[in-house]
Parts: structure tokens; C-alpha cells; sequence
């Protein structure tokens, strides 16, 4: 004769816990924002105004459009820093041939410059999914090599101005938030996350993304192809890129070589705090927004406290470590619980 036994169903409270923190401990980071919105009511109550607000989000704009990319590429598993790179040479190639050919435009330059990114993370693609090198040591290289072939043969001349057209995006406002302009080009930014947010949860490209990096070699035995998933993953990468350089390039009214590259600390900083693991199947659109939201938070929050730039990078640093702590815990916590339901 057997016995079976019923495990007890869990609580509504854990239940109720499990939602509000989300799949991904977006409600966490929800939490950390709040909280520090908090203290520094406390310590300096005339820094919350409608004007903090739109210096938040104006300065959220470029590194949330460089966040998309880089949280595929650490979705599936791997690490990326010569988006900067790419991002820039995109931009600047754009305004410069604009300049030599004497043409004008306020759309199809984005369309170009994005293009232009495809083609530069196409390197990537070759190297970690023809090659299978290790994802940070290619993008280092391709990086490296993005940056000289732009100083070296594209220029290295501060261009001061845009073309007309190009230059009038950049001054168009879509609202204002007390004394700060908010641009028109955050529309664009938040379409493209609202479509990657859909493509992550409703596609099959979307769903290969997470497995590939859940598991190379599970993916492999259900049939899906490793290497392509990985090649249309950085190629996307390397597009978003280019876009992202030409949005800097517009917000900025100017188009310098030596931008952007040196600033993948905090894009990195903002997707890892919002939720996704250099060890792969983990991120969100959401806690990468949110991620981008708490790291601009925190540097003007410096800025307006009057706190010295040399403790800005320590400061962040410091957020990217905690970051990584509570994701880490959380995955193994899940991992372990996992463990326990198929020992049961």
C-alpha cells in the first residue's frame, strides 16, 4: 500500500511577496528608487522638483537606447563593451558624411547610422558565433579596432555643427518638465523599448535568446541553432548601437570621435541593477528601464548635493556590486528551490 503525500500549498503572503518583487526583482529596484528618493527628500527637500525630474530623463535618454542592445547580448550569456564604440562611429560617420555631400535629413540618418551599426556588430557575430570566442575578449578587440579605423581613416575633427535638419531634431522639445526640455527623440526610445520588450516575451527569437542563455547545450539538443541565434543577436546589438550614437549625437548638437567610449560602466551598471546575470537566461526590458532610472538618479542626485565627480565613479561602482549581490542571491535562491521540488 502507498502513501502519498500533499506538499502544503504556499501562502498567500509568499505569493503576494513573489509578485511584488517580479521575475526579475523589479520590484526591488522599485523599492531602492523610492527609498532614495526618500532620503534625499530628508537631507535636501528643494533638490525634487518637476526640473530634477526632467534632468533625469533627458539624461536617461542615451543610455537607455545603449542599454537595448547590451541586454540581449547578456541575456544570451555573453558581455559587450565595444557598443560605445560602435555607437560613436555610427553617429559620426553619419554627420560626417552628411557634411562632404552636402545632404540634409532628420530621419533616414538614423536609418543609416543604424544600419552602419549592423555592419560593425556583424564583427562580433563572426568572432564569438563562427569562432566561438569568448563574447568579452571579441568585443574588446572588435572595439579597439572600431576606434582606430574611426580616429584613423573616418576623423578626428570636433565637428561643431549639424546639418540643418538634423540640428532642428535635436532642438525640438516634446514637453517640458519645470525648467528642463525633454527632447522629442524619447518617443522613438520608448517605442523601441516597448518592441523589445514584446519580442523578448512573444517571439520565438525572443524565447531562443533566454535558452541560449540558460543553456548553450540544452538549447543545442532541442533544436535550436546556437550559432545563428547568436549572430542575429549581436547584429540586433550592433543596430541599436548605431542608433543610440546617432540619438547622442542629435541630443549633444555636435559630433565628437572621442565621445561615448568610456561610459560603458554605467550602461552596464543600469542593465545588470536591473536584473539580468552575466551567466545568461535573466533581463528585462522593465528592470532595465528601472536600472537606467536608479544610475541616473544617483548622478544628479551627486550633482545637485554638490558631491565631487571623483567619487562618482566609485559611487556607481559600489551600486554595480549590490546590483550583482541580489541578483545572484536571488537566481541561486531560485536554483536551489528548484533543486528541492525535484528531490520531492
Amino acid at each position: 500500500m502507498t502513501t502519498t503525500t500533499t506538499r502544503p500549498a504556499p501562502s498567500s503572503s509568499r505569493s503576494w511577496a513573489r509578485r511584488l518583487r517580479g521575475p526579475h526583482n523589479e520590484g526591488v529596484l522599485l523599492g531602492v528608487i523610492v527609498l532614495l528618493l526618500g532620503v534625499i527628500l530628508l537631507v535636501e527637500p528643494a533638490t525634487l522638483t518637476w526640473t530634477f525630474a526632467g534632468d533625469i530623463l533627458r539624461s536617461g535618454i542615451v543610455t537607455l537606447a545603449l542599454s537595448l542592445g547590451l541586454l540581449l547580448v547578456i541575456i544570451s550569456g555573453g558581455m559587450d563593451v565595444s557598443f560605445t564604440a560602435i555607437a560613436i562611429f555610427s553617429g559620426y560617420s553619419t554627420v560626417k558624411l552628411m557634411n562632404e555631400l552636402g545632404i540634409d535629413g532628420s530621419v533616414w540618418p538614423f536609418l543609416l547610422a543604424s544600419v552602419i551599426g549592423c555592419a560593425l556588430g556583424s564583427l562580433n557575430a563572426v568572432l564569438v558565433a563562427r569562432y566561438r570566442m569568448e563574447t568579452l575578449v571579441a568585443s574588446l578587440g572588435t572595439q579597439v579596432i572600431i576606434r582606430g579605423v574611426l580616429l584613423a581613416f573616418v576623423g578626428s575633427t570636433y565637428l561643431a555643427t549639424l546639418p540643418a535638419q538634423l540640428d532642428r531634431v535635436g532642438a525640438m522639445t516634446i514637453f517640458s518638465l519645470g525648467g528642463s526640455a525633454v527632447n522629442v527623440l524619447v518617443v522613438p526610445v520608448v517605442l523601441l523599448c516597448v518592441g523589445l520588450a514584446v519580442v523578448l516575451k512573444r517571439t520565438s527569437f525572443g524565447r531562443s535568446v533566454y535558452a541560449v542563455g540558460g543553456d548553450k547545450e540544452s538549447a543545442r539538443r532541442v533544436g535550436l541553432r546556437v550559432p545563428m541565434v547568436q549572430t542575429r543577436i549581436y547584429l540586433a546589438a550592433g543596430l541599436l548601437a548605431g542608433f543610440a550614437g546617432m540619438v547622442h549625437v542629435v541630443l549633444s548638437r555636435h559630433a565628437s570621435p572621442f565621445e561615448l567610449v568610456g561610459m560603458e560602466l554605467n550602461v552596464i551598471a543600469a542593465v545588470v541593477i536591473g536584473g539580468a546575470l552575466d551567466t545568461g537566461g535573466r533581463g528585462s526590458v522593465q528592470g532595465t528601464v528601472l536600472g537606467v532610472l536608479l544610475v541616473s538618479l544617483v548622478q544628479n542626485s551627486l550633482v545637485r548635493l554638490g558631491v565631487s565627480s571623483y567619487w562618482h565613479m566609485l559611487i556607481i561602482g559600489l551600486v554595480i556590486l549590490a546590483g550583482v549581490a541580489i541578483q545572484a542571491r536571488s537566481s541561486a535562491r531560485g536554483q536551489h528551490r528548484a533543486r528541492i521540488l525535484e528531490e520531492g
